[in-house]
């Protein structure tokens, strides 16, 4: 077998769904242009910047082979801890998503749904971390229970809408309950069955009543993201969760983690994401694509908090050269072993080395320019722009030194312990 370098370019695959941001305002598109061959359109949406070996949009070697193929040929980039767990593929898909539309509510299901649902619908989408690079705004799990009263009783349409699809849903509904996610269950299922007609009635007389000025005092914050949401998803009834659905706005830098079996859904902002590439995906609501709503119902926790508790808290990453933390370097280690990420923020000529992992990595650059050193210094090139792309092999030290810009990079990664 013929030793490959364990640090090299790759090139990633930018998308265009119509959900994303237009042309220069996308970091998706942003990013792409360090493809040479990338020519960004300012009157197209480009969506996602995919890195990884996933086939539906593979990244390449500046060879033009995939990563994939690469990988196949040289497994000891992956290394043995990482191959013996999760075999020759890299059990992580990384990207960047632009949103200008929100995206489908969904759920990620647990292991044992998940592996049911895959053998019936293979369309592979997992459990994801998002890390904002410009503020965002998304659904994530269910609302403290005494908001979602108070939206009940304060918001007509929306407890009409509730009514008239389950007469008994809102009276078996007591917040103080010693057991109350039954009865929110009872309440989600009720709106997620409503009728089309049932729907489209009452999100027309919501939307009406606040593009008239009647929105209550209760209602602010949430009257303008429903009249947003009704605009992009027209008689749509995941418009009326945002009465039920934690709002959680992230500034840059800052994250969240969507676990298994709990609602969620991107509204807007540019992130960097990582998800396990062995699950599915359960749709119902805001999305133009298969809803299953029976099986979504079915499967979620029905756990419900504040949206200060959907964040995920950074920690701090150990440098190369003692076991004292990184000042530039911040480490998000969500609760699955199929991966974190490291955000490193290096100020103009200052450095920061990593360890070397025990597995394989692949990182962006989102900002600025500087150097990359590995193999203890014995090999060094040059970062030149935002939105390169690179890998490194499993065992791999690394320094990264900024230039007169600073240097920003995420770094997905996998260990197996």
């Amino acid at each position: 077998m013929t030793k490959t370098c364990p640090v090299f370019r790759l090139l990633a695959g930018a998308n265009s769904y119509e959900w994303g941001k237009i042309g220069q305002t996308s970091k998706a598109g942003q990013y792409a242009r360090a493809d040479p061959e990338f020519k960004l359109q300012n009157d197209k949406p480009y969506s996602e910047l995919w890195m990884g070996t996933h086939p539906t949009l593979p990244s390449k070697l500046q060879s033009g082979e995939t990563l994939y193929d690469h990988l196949k040929l040289h497994p000891e980039l992956i290394g043995d801890a990482v191959r013996k767990r999760f075999g020759d593929d890299l059990p992580f898909l990384f990207k960047v998503l632009a949103i200008e539309k929100a995206l489908s509510i969904q759920a990620h299901p647990n292991k044992e749904l998940a592996e049911k649902l895959h053998k019936e619908r293979p369309d592979v989408i997992q459990p994801e971390m998002a890390i904002a690079i410009t503020p965002f705004s998304g659904f994530c799990n269910f609302r403290p229970l005494n908001e979602i009263a108070l939206y009940l009783t304060t918001v007509p349409e929306f407890a009409s809408l509730i009514s008239r699809s389950n007469p008994h849903a809102i009276s078996s509904f007591t917040p103080e309950s010693s057991d109350p996610k039954p009865a929110l269950r009872t309440l989600f299922e009720a709106l997620m069955t409503a009728s089309d007609d049932q729907v489209k009635s009452a999100l027309d007389t919501l939307i009406n009543r606040y593009e008239g000025g009647g929105a209550k005092q209760e209602e602010a914050g949430v009257s303008e993201l429903a009249q947003k949401l009704a605009k992009q998803y027209p008689g749509d009834v995941g418009v009326f969760c945002v009465f039920l659905l934690n709002v959680v706005e992230l500034k840059e830098g800052e994250a969240m983690f969507l676990q298994a079996d709990e609602p969620h859904a991107y509204i807007s902002g540019d992130i960097i994401e990582c998800m396990a590439t062995s699950d599915n995906v359960v749709r119902a609501g805001l999305t133009p694509k298969l809803r299953d709503v029976p099986t979504l119902v079915s499967m979620l926790t029905y756990n419900s908090g504040p949206a200060d508790a959907q964040r995920m808290k950074p920690q701090d990453f150990p440098s190369d050269s003692s076991s004292e933390p990184d000042s530039y370097t911040t480490l998000y280690d969500p609760p699955i072993p199929e991966f974190s990420v490291l955000l490193t923020d290096i100020p103009l000529s200052k450095s920061a080395s990593h360890r070397p992992l025990d597995g394989p990595s692949i990182f962006i650059v989102t900002s600025g320019s500087g150097t990359l050193e590995f193999n203890s210094g014995s090999n060094k090139t040059e970062i030149k722009s935002e939105g390169e792309v690179w890998f490194v092999g499993a065992g791999t030290g690394v320094k990264f030194t900024a230039g007169s810009n600073g240097l920003v990079l995420y770094r997905a990664f996998v260990e197996a312990q």
